[in-house]
């Protein structure tokens, strides 16, 4: 089984359409690649009618030879080919056999039984790849095992059938959103970093003195038990405030105000239901969690810079490691006024079979 979740992506057949993947591989027709799909497998197709039955040959008539693995072949009209007038070794089209008359021992149809050209139906070589400008003939599906070895990532994800977040929307949110919480720091933790300020002036106004004097910026009075009490106080307050802004605005709607701004928003892997305060909690818990350690020379800033980046790690689905441990997956959301999608019944959302699955709507 492909380690590519189910969802809708793009054709490697035809780039400008796009399939449904369910893991093993692709189902239903392809859609145009700008069509809003569905969130969830496209409906059965109806099976066409069988095919009916030749009707059993009359009492005393003759039975129209057969060729194994050759559909029976038909009567000529009475007279048209007396038996045995057509060329020996040969044999005549469906509907001229003469009655009685069968293809001679060790007649085949031409090309029967040559070897295929070489390199027929072989895997591409490791690291092949098409020439630039190459695009394969509409209708063209490639051998089940070359999708994956040939092009290790052919298509983009489309997770419940909407785009991934861009890294640069992502990156505009979160700066939008550190803003936001900056501000509230400035009303909350105001008081504290004004009584913090007043302790670190004296060992500032000391180290510099000492420094145009020729001596050492280390050799000045050490911090006093409550200017680190204060940074403390500073750093809860702080950890506590990007937790409720965060937190439930991902529980409910899916966005803080940065990613309303930039229209993306954050769904589960399985499903477009809320995400709920538990999980909105883990995904923010890996990255926030670590305010509180700023205070031990930066690690704490360093971890949560190197989580910021790691979408650039995953190329599949674009997962930075609080998505990966809350299982979430951050989409782009459509242009507004787009038709929404609709959910057919048993796609996994918390949503009724009729109503629409616009991830904007939800509150």
């Amino acid at each position: 089984m492909s380690s590519l979740p189910a969802g809708w992506y793009k054709d490697p057949a035809d780039t400008s359409t796009q399939r449904y993947w369910d893991g093993d591989g692709w189902l239903g027709k392809a859609i145009p690649a700008d069509a809003v799909p569905p969130d969830g497998p496209p409906p059965v197709e109806e099976e066409p009618p069988p095919v009916a039955e030749p009707a059993a040959p009359v009492a005393g008539e003759p039975v129209p030879p057969t060729v194994q693995g050759w559909p029976p072949q038909q009567f000529p009209p009475s007279g048209q080919f007396p038996p045995g007038q057509f060329p020996p070794g040969q044999f005549p089209p469906a509907g001229q056999i003469p009655p009685g008359q069968v293809p001679p021992p060790g007649w085949a149809p031409p090309g029967y039984g040559q070897a295929p050209p070489p390199g027929y139906g072989q895997m591409p070589p490791p690291g092949w790849a098409p020439q630039p400008g190459w695009a394969p003939p509409p209708g063209w599906q490639p051998p089940p095992g070359m999708r994956m070895a040939a092009f290790p990532f052919p298509v983009q994800a489309r997770p419940h059938g909407y785009a991934l977040a861009g890294l640069g929307r992502r990156l505009v949110a979160r700066l939008i959103d550190i803003v936001a919480v900056l501000l509230l720091n400035v009303v909350v933790n105001g008081y504290f970093a004004y009584q913090w300020g007043r302790e670190f002036a004296p060992i500032w106004h000391d180290a510099v003195n000492k420094m145009s004097n020729g001596g050492s910026a280390f050799d000045t009075q050490q911090a006093s038990p409550r200017m680190d009490a204060l940074l403390w106080i500073m750093l809860i307050v702080a950890t506590l405030l990007w937790l409720a802004y965060e937190a439930p605005a991902l529980a409910g709607r899916g966005q803080t105000l940065g990613k309303r701004i930039m229209r993306i928003k954050v769904l589960p892997v399985e499903s477009t239901a809320p995400l709920g305060f538990a999980r909105a909690f883990r995904r923010w818990m890996r990255l926030g969690i670590w305010t509180l350690a700023w205070s031990c020379l930066g690690l704490g800033l360093l971890v949560q810079f190197i989580d910021a980046l790691s979408p650039t790690f995953d190329p599949l689905l674009r997962q930075a490691f609080h998505d990966k441990v809350a299982g979430t997956v951050v989409v782009e959301l459509p242009p507004a006024g787009a038709p929404p999608v609709e959910v057919p019944a048993g796609a996994g959302s918390s949503s009724s079979p009729s109503s629409p699955s616009s991830p904007e709507g939800r509150s």
